[in-house]
């Protein structure tokens, strides 16, 4: 008799409780198992309650914008905002007043006329959103708040754009499409790397059937950051990091759902997940334990392997691999690889490859592609981008796109789908794990959707009149 992935991952996970409650938070097994059940019953019924894929909203002529959480990425993101013309720093959210002290210098400086502040308070955010004379919440927080965070802005009638990842479980996920098809506002999540010149390039090529149909893609996050994560005995990345799945695919996963058309012509069927044993980071506490007896609670923890990989198969039955990696001592890679038909693409090592055939292109055939395939809106602004900077211009591309798109009423290039997708990645992948790497579905979370929405549109089609403040 076959047994179903579904019944399986009910049954099996009572034997793999203890693991499961460290690695997902669940207070209890049962908690689990009742999460489990209502996933897949909300896959069954859920029905769409408005396509927010290929939505506009109404355009908002000046972008008014709350920020929550300006630390190195909040604070980064204000200064970027301040080069584009008709938006406008509003309001400014941390718990930590020095880090409002900072912004505050920074508004003073460009001449911007002073925000609203808020800080002192781990709730305070919640003011934030019920302001006003808010369009736009930019949310840069710690992972666990930004799906509570995005789902009460949307609530008091704000867009919302939310750093990676924009949920943790599957019933974040949910949550957070469930809000945004009910009011009807934007919930982007802020992946950069769709961005990057080379990965937003070999999209526009996939797109354009360059490399004829896409059959696999790979994805990555490979950061050596093991002393970051160490530097201190106690903090929100310790408990991220007992969780043993891939906590960090938005980065390697989103260009290449872009590039294969995931929610927009096809759709991820389901997933399956592996990782290492743990040699790197509990030796590492251990290290530390030795000298500084703050340490020696964190030298006692059964940390996630060093190195996932997760695989995931669609439902036209194509392929995504997805690996993280960031304790072991490997060069950085936000590993981009797209297989087709008829050409292949891979960035990392860099500088990134095209192949049309069995050899790589040359040099100047190199250029041409650029010159040809480079998208329109990359065109427009990559100079002021690379002025400005944020992860090479990237960060920059993305800020001034989201400001485009609300400023024109246009449609935005990454969705409450996208996030939602995008997201879930880390909590199926712990699941697989923790059940011997059994597959999993990936819940559907267009309804169907998928089979008729749109690719992502990258020409600045009637759009593209938003100003760079140099």
């Amino acid at each position: 008799m076959e047994i179903k992935r579904r019944n399986f991952l009910k049954t099996s996970v009572i034997g793999a409780g203890a693991l499961l409650i460290k690695t997902t938070g669940y207070a209890k097994v049962e908690e689990l198992n009742e999460s489990v059940n209502n996933i897949e019953q909300t896959n069954k019924t859920k029905k769409q309650l408005y396509n927010m894929c290929g939505y506009a909203a109404p355009a908002i002529p000046t972008v008014r914008i709350g920020f929550i959480g300006i630390g190195s990425r909040g604070s980064a993101a204000v200064e970027r905002i301040l080069h584009i013309n008709n938006t406008e720093v509003a309001a400014l959210c941390d718990v930590y007043e020095e880090k409002i002290n900072d912004c505050r210098e920074m508004l003073m400086k460009k001449k911007q006329k002073k925000a609203k502040e808020y800080y002192g308070s781990k709730d305070t955010w919640k003011k934030l959103c019920e302001q006003k004379d808010i369009d736009l919440v930019y949310i840069a927080t710690p992972w666990a708040l930004h799906t509570p965070m995005a789902v009460y802005a949307m609530e008091c009638g704000k867009h919302v754009a939310v750093e990676v990842p924009a949920a943790c479980t599957l019933e974040e996920c949910w949550q957070l499409v469930e809000t945004s098809e009910r009011t009807k506002k934007h919930c982007c999540q802020l992946e950069n790397c769709c961005y990057d010149f080379f990965e937003i390039m070999t999209t526009n090529m996939a797109h354009k059937g360059v490399l004829g149909e896409l059959m696999h893609g790979e994805g990555a996050y490979i950061h050596e950051i093991l002393n970051n994560i160490f530097d201190r005995p106690t903090g929100w990345r310790w408990q991220e990091n007992r969780k043993n799945g891939n906590l960090y695919p938005t980065h390697g996963l989103g260009p290449i759902c872009w590039a294969m058309n995931i929610n927009r012509g096809d759709q991820m069927d389901y997933l399956t997940s592996m990782a290492t044993d743990d040699f790197m980071m509990q030796e590492k506490a251990r290290q530390l334990a030795a000298s500084n007896p703050a340490f020696e609670e964190a030298a006692k923890i059964k940390f996630r392997g060093n190195l996932n990989t997760s695989l995931v198969r669609t439902h036209k039955g194509k392929t995504i691999l997805i690996q993280h990696d960031i304790s072991s001592p490997r060069p950085y890679s936000r590993l981009h690889l797209l297989s087709g038909t008829k050409g292949f693409v891979q960035k990392y090592p860099e500088p990134g490859k095209i192949a049309l055939g069995h050899g790589f292109v040359d040099e100047a055939t190199m250029k041409q592609l650029e010159e040809k395939f480079t998208p329109e809106l990359v065109k427009h602004i990559s100079e002021a981008a690379k002025k400005v900077g944020g992860h090479g211009g990237m960060d920059f591309i993305m800020d001034w796109r989201l400001m485009d798109c609300l400023r024109n009423g246009l449609p935005l290039d990454m969705d409450v789908y996208d996030a939602a997708n995008w997201s879930c990645i880390t909590p199926l992948s712990i699941w697989s794990i923790a059940n011997r790497s059994n597959s999993i579905d990936v819940p559907d979370f267009t309804c169907g959707a998928w089979k008729t929405n749109t690719p992502v549109d990258l020409t600045l089609r009637n759009g593209g009149n938003t100003e760079f403040i140099g």
